[in-house]
């Protein structure tokens, strides 16, 4: 299993961190579960992501 970890970059997303090799903001996952949305329904939805990439975005934030 390869570890997900979350990174920052200048060049990607104006160096918000960032779920290591997507484009997805550690800021979009908590303002969409905020917001009520599912761990199912933000897989769905960013097909990328993975509930691995999700629970290092919430440790990130912690």
């Amino acid at each position: 299993m390869v570890a997900i970890h979350i990174e920052s970059n200048p060049a990607i997303m104006m160096g918000k961190p960032v779920v290591a090799g997507t484009r997805i903001t550690v800021e979009l996952i908590l303002e969409k579960l905020a917001a009520g949305e599912t761990v199912e329904q933000l897989l769905v939805a960013h097909p990328r992501l993975t509930r691995e990439g999700i629970l290092a975005a919430l440790d990130f934030a912690m």
